[in-house]
Parts: C-alpha cells; structure tokens; sequence
C-alpha cells in the first residue's frame, strides 16, 4: 500500500485534520497533503513523526497488520571474555564497525579478502 494513502486513512480514522497532524509533528500542512497525494515521499524521521503523532507504530506505514509478531532474537553468551564485549576492546570494535560502514563494497571486499589470507597463514604456522 502507498505510504501517503495509509498516512491519510489512518489521519482520518482519528478524525484529525492536517492542520492538527501540522501542529503534532511541526510538518508543515502542506508537506502532509503531498504525501498523502503521492508527490513527496517522507524519510523516515518524518515517518517517526507522523506515528508519533497518530499514537502507532511505525510499522503500520508498511502491514494492515494490526499486530505484527516480532521473532524472538537468539540470546548471546553474557560471557565477558568475547573480544570486543568490554572497555577498550569495545570502544575498537564500534570504531572499525564505523569505518567499514562508511566503505564502499570493492573496499569491503579487498579488506575482507586480505584479513581471510593472513587468517589462514596464521594457522598454517
């Protein structure tokens, strides 16, 4: 379902127009009436905003679903020992998750490859 027309129908559903959606979100009225008419996609902070707003879930943009059934997260060890689960180790670990977030794929790969070969040697020994 389009994103504006499930904006709208929920909008209305609680009887609001857009001028109290503008006042609930700081969305300008106007901005609301492009989305809701298929003109302007909102990111999804605005998104955010508007299931704020409305009171539901954002997810609800997405499902007719009323209720969606979250799967349950496998439970990772609370063991401590890990590398990268405390202090220092951690504080490496979020600034290379950072830096391979901002690499592009080729990058990715060529580091990957790399770390994969000097792996292997490292057990050779």
């Amino acid at each position: 379902m389009e994103i504006g027309a499930k904006l709208r129908e929920m909008r209305e559903a609680k009887n609001f127009s857009q001028g109290d959606i503008q006042k609930r979100t700081g969305l300008l009225r106007t901005y609301t009436s492009r989305v809701e008419n298929g003109y302007t996609v909102p990111s999804i902070g605005n998104l955010e905003k508007y299931a704020t707003a409305l009171e539901v879930p954002l997810y609800r943009f997405f499902t007719d679903e009323v209720t969606v059934q979250v799967p349950k997260l496998l439970k990772l060890p609370s063991d401590t020992s890990l590398w990268g689960s405390r202090g220092k180790e951690r504080d490496t670990f979020q600034t290379l998750a950072k830096a391979l977030a901002r690499m592009d794929e080729g990058d990715r790969k060529l580091l990957l490859s790399m770390a994969e070969r000097m792996a292997r040697r490292g057990a050779k020994r």
